[in-house]
């Protein structure tokens, strides 16, 4: 018995919003017993994007995050609940039985996640299902996974080393979305935004854009981190920084005198123009 689980890669999502589209064109005004009757076509994200904003003015991006049901070994929401309202199919798909949840708004505030939503005209909690009733027809994977254009969403068996979501799990580093909660989950990520710092390289003697100077970012001890060239504008960015703390930049260009810069980087930074003198 397969084992399913999805992995998201948020460097791939570009905000399209196929995936939610497509699963509010499987479920809404339709019902699939025994798993879930007809989500409503309001109010409901059984795959929510969460848009993260990230930056500092004027370098501004956002990461999009999709957020489905994380269908967790150890559920928080089938812990908080009886008699069978919620189980956990052999192949690890987590359902809240639509005909026992009746009446059960309480469940939805059980998940630390967000991802359960409560029907007001049926009366009834409901959530990503996986798409169980289509993978009990033989399909290899939900809808919201065959509707992504960049493959940012990879459906498969977590238990078999030879499925493609293993192989590539175990060739990257992945990680649970809120980690904090210590909760085993099948679905996991690549990619969670994490700290930025940018800037920009002007030569101080023409005052055009510094090009090809080289960045490196430093410990707070001088220890080399990463390293980068500048873009074609002078520009420069470091993402991907997971611990907070104070660094050092260090930026050289042939023919201008090297600059070392402190940076202390507890939320995403913008540097603003760093100008080289002429040595």
């Amino acid at each position: 018995m397969a084992k399913y689980g999805l992995l998201i890669d948020v460097s791939r999502c570009n905000g399209c919003y196929n995936c939610q589209l497509a699963c509010k064109d499987e479920f809404v005004g339709n019902a699939y017993p025994p798993y879930s009757l007809p989500q409503p076509p309001s109010g409901h994200f059984w795959m929510h994007i969460d848009e993260k904003e990230r930056g500092r003015y004027p370098w501004v991006k956002v990461a999009y995050v999709p957020i489905p049901c994380m269908h967790c070994e150890v559920a928080p929401c089938a812990k908080a609940s009886s008699d069978g309202i919620i189980y956990r199919r052999q192949d690890g798909i987590v359902v809240i039985d639509p005909e026992k949840g009746k009446g059960q708004k309480k469940i939805t505030d059980t998940c630390p996640f967000g991802a359960i939503y409560w029907n007001e005209e049926l009366q009834v909690p409901q959530k990503c299902t996986f798409c169980a009733h289509l993978l009990d027809q033989g399909w290899k994977e939900p809808r919201c996974v065959e509707a992504c254009p960049t493959k940012a969403l990879l459906f498969g068996d977590l238990e078999n080393p030879g499925s493609e979501i293993s192989k590539v799990i175990a060739s990257q580093k992945v990680e649970p979305y809120l980690p904090e909660l210590k909760t085993t989950l099948r679905v996991s990520y690549v990619g969670l935004p994490k700290l930025l710092v940018a800037g920009s390289v002007v030569f101080a003697d023409t005052d055009e854009c510094g090009v090809n100077a080289q960045v490196k970012l430093m410990d707070s001890k001088g220890k080399e981190i990463r390293t980068r060239q500048t873009n074609g504008f002078g520009d420069f960015e470091f993402d991907g920084i997971e611990i907070k703390g104070l660094y050092q930049l260090k930026v050289t260009a042939p023919g201008y005198k090297t600059k070392i810069l402190p940076v202390d980087l507890t939320e995403d930074t913008f540097l603003g123009e760093i100008f080289l003198n002429k040595s």
